[in-house]
């Protein structure tokens, strides 16, 4: 197949094809957010940084065992491009692939994808359940608890981190500022005064 110009209706029809996690939709939404924040803070590609973000886990929900495999798969199926498949492949470096994050969109995908979900994780324990109102310092004092969001492997955003030459309060500044772009979708709007 040909490849095309993917849209974000064809990235969102397809990660609803194959999620019907509403949690799994709700954090592909938040990477997508933060992807976006990143890439208009870097002159780079809004568009394509977010649609990678919102395609990143496509296959999460229905092949976990083959997890960015069967992403790489369908979306060769359906005539995405090479760089944008590559990219999905390389957020799991290390994990379940050996696709070592080049450019700064796969090391940002790599760097952001776990942090969301601590980022959502630390908003859903505060009394507004907000990232509105949320501060770097909040997400800080969670990351160092590491009894809490457990699943969130630190060590790979950290390594995103270094990989992008930035520190770690940038990186939660931008995934909270990104996070909150769709505060409303991702279900962190919660109860700010």
């Amino acid at each position: 197949m040909a490849q095309m110009k993917p849209t974000r209706d064809d990235a969102l029809s397809l990660l609803q094809e194959f999620n019907e996690n509403e949690a799994l939709i709700r954090h592909a939404l938040a990477v997508e957010a933060v992807m976006r924040y990143s890439a208009r803070k870097r002159g780079a590609d809004e568009e394509q940084w977010g649609l990678i973000g919102l395609i990143h886990d496509l296959d999460y929900e229905r092949f976990p065992e083959s997890h960015c495999h069967k992403s790489a798969e369908i979306l060769r199926e359906h005539g995405w491009p090479e760089e944008y498949i590559r990219a999905v492949l390389s957020h799991g470096w290390g994990i379940c692939t050996d696709v070592e994050p080049q450019s700064d969109l796969e090391k940002t995908l790599y760097a952001v994808d776990e942090l969301t979900g601590l980022v959502a994780a630390t908003a859903l324990v505060r009394p507004s359940r907000s990232v509105l109102d949320m501060t770097r310092k909040s997400v800080k004092k969670k990351w160092k608890d590491k009894a809490f969001a457990a699943g969130v492997n630190r060590d790979v955003v950290e390594k995103g981190a270094a990989m992008l030459g930035t520190d770690l309060d940038t990186l939660i500044d931008d995934a909270i500022m990104g996070m909150r772009e769709v505060a409303d979708q991702i279900g962190l709007k919660g109860e700010v005064a």
